[in-house]
This record gives C-alpha cells, sequence and structure tokens, in this order.
C-alpha cells in the first residue's frame, strides 16, 4: 500500500484545511487508518484514526470536536477536517494504515503504511 497525504497549507487561527490520504491497492478498504502530526522538536502524535468500514473513530483530547476523520471506500481516500485551528496544531500531518486494524489505534508502532507528510501552518 502507498499513501500520499495531501491538503496542507498555510491558515490562519480560527480557520480551516481538509487533509486527504489517497491510498493505492485493493486492500484499503480493510485497513484501519490514522492520522499523526510532528512539530519540530516533538515526538510524533496521534491525531485521529478510523476503523475500516467507517463505523468507529478515535480523537486525541486535544483535537476532540474540531477535527473530524472520515474514509471513502470506495475512493481509496481517508479524510481529515480539521475546524478551528490553532497554532499548536501546526506540524506535518502524516497518514497511516493498520493492516491488522488493531485495538491499539492510538500508538504509532501499530501502523505498517506511511504517508511522506503534509505541512499544515497555522498563523496566529
Amino acid at each position: 500500500v502507498q499513501l500520499q497525504a495531501s491538503g496542507g497549507g498555510l491558515v490562519q487561527a480560527g480557520g480551516s484545511l481538509r487533509l486527504s490520504c489517497a491510498a493505492s491497492g485493493r486492500t484499503f478498504s480493510s485497513y484501519a487508518m490514522g492520522w499523526f502530526r510532528q512539530a519540530p522538536g516533538k515526538e510524533r502524535e496521534f491525531v485521529a484514526a478510523i476503523s475500516w468500514s467507517g463505523g468507529s473513530t478515535y480523537y486525541a483530547d486535544s483535537v476532540k470536536g474540531r477535527f473530524t476523520i472520515s474514509r471513502d471506500n470506495n475512493k481509496n481516500t481517508v479524510y481529515l477536517q480539521m475546524n478551528s485551528l490553532r497554532p499548536e496544531d501546526a506540524a506535518v500531518y502524516y497518514c497511516a494504515a493498520d493492516r491488522h486494524s488493531g485495538s491499539s489505534y492510538y500508538d504509532l508502532y501499530e501502523y505498517d503504511y506511511w504517508g511522506q507528510g503534509t505541512q499544515v501552518t497555522v498563523s496566529s
């Protein structure tokens, strides 16, 4: 599986962005998917995850109520809608795929495939 993240950019605080992650391969619909982010000098951290069916979603406390993860298995794409962005949301955002759809959706080591990252910058 190859993952291609896009949609990052520069936005003012309070604004919105929608990230997309397009996946190659016929098995996308069987994978759980996650979004992580990494700011300069910080560890990569969990942002959101979605089950293979889209029926379950999970969020870090820091983004709950502001971000929404979704997927379209017909398009092999997972999305991250980010609203009410804050300067502390600025980071490189990565999408990731979990072949086994395990329960440790918040653990980056759970994931088998990673996209290249897309930069999100939030100006105050």
